[in-house]
């Protein structure tokens, strides 16, 4: 290309180096950007026209600074994501179980680009993917977006269910699943789809488990339960996204488990005092063999008092697991 067209490049070329290259322990002076311009785009400049490309960026809004003086020069003082918070994407995308190792790491490569190549090898550095349980379904990326697309629509959609056999292989179920839509959830660090369903009512779907998703000519079928606030309030009655009844549960817990009722129904949850090492709370939960096997979980220190048909099966699923283990 001649030196004239690649000119016309020239700021993109010193802002895009910048972004990778300079740090405020470590700024590029104008002399390295005359280097690389030359050396890797062959194009002249002279430091008047560097100075002025500068200039030009700041004036645009690109926080960069200037540091006068022999040893100083120019370095990104903020850009689109802070360091931290790249930090905080990446730690996200390493723990997901919902996405694969291979776009585990896609994803990661494009947040380091976001920084300085200093930083970007740093973060490398503490990266563990291969070592995590990761989804072995590389689609999922692209059924979140199918699925959004869907909702902002209005749209109901038509997939595939699978499960997995003994050899690792999917057996897809029999008939075409269809359904309503209305929010994405992450819970157990799997990926949820909260749907209404003509076949199953309102439910849950493992966004990995689903394929060859398609947006159907049919409105999604209006459900006040999942629209709105009523759709958080629904998923954080749910756990690991079992379905069953809505019921209003009363439960006496030990005060150790203060924090594990606030992390998980929340902060406003009404805990009232019951004698000195006790406390009483009332939620509405979906019982389910997950939620009981959570109180059951803690052992002595939880109790459900009320209703009474939750008490019996939460007795069953007692005498169930003992069962395992008479002889």
């Amino acid at each position: 290309m001649p030196k004239s067209d690649n000119q016309k490049l020239k700021i993109f070329y010193i802002l895009d180096y910048l972004q990778k290259n300079s740090h405020e322990s470590k700024p590029v002076r104008a002399q390295e950007l005359i280097s690389m311009l030359e050396r890797q785009h062959n194009i002249s400049c002279d430091r008047k026209t560097v100075y002025s490309d500068i200039a030009a960026l700041q004036d645009y809004g690109m926080d960069i600074v200037s540091i006068p003086g022999r040893s100083g020069g120019y370095y990104m003082a903020s850009r689109n994501f802070e360091l931290p918070e790249l930090k905080l994407l990446i730690d996200a995308v390493q723990s997901s179980r919902y996405l694969t190792e291979k776009k585990s790491r896609e994803l990661i490569e494009k947040l380091c680009n976001q920084c300085n190549e200093y930083d970007a090898r740093l973060m490398k550095r503490n990266v563990l993917v291969s070592d995590r349980v990761k989804s072995m379904n590389e689609t999922i990326y692209y059924n979140v977006d199918a699925i959004q697309e869907a909702i902002a629509q209005n749209k109901q959609i038509t997939f595939r269910y699978f499960d997995w056999d003994l050899q690792g292989k999917r057996r897809y179920r029999e008939k075409e699943y269809a359904a309503s839509p209305y929010g994405l959830c992450q819970d157990n660090e799997n990926c949820y789809l909260l749907a209404l369903s003509q076949r199953h009512g309102i439910t849950s779907y493992r966004v990995d488990r689903m394929s060859d998703i398609a947006l159907s000519q049919a409105d999604r079928t209006p459900c006040p339960e999942l629209t709105g606030n009523a759709l958080h309030a629904h998923a954080n009655r749910l756990f690991q996204m079992y379905s069953g009844d809505t019921v209003e549960v009363k439960l006496r817990f030990h005060r150790d488990l203060i924090n594990v009722v606030i992390d998980r129904f929340g902060k406003d949850t009404l805990l009232i005092p019951d004698g000195d090492s006790h406390f009483n709370f009332t939620v509405k939960v979906v019982v389910s063999p997950m939620f009981l096997s959570w109180v059951i979980g803690f052992g002595s220190k939880a109790t459900i008092l009320y209703p009474q048909s939750v008490v019996e099966q939460c007795r069953t699923l007692c005498a169930e697991a003992m069962a395992q283990y008479a002889n």
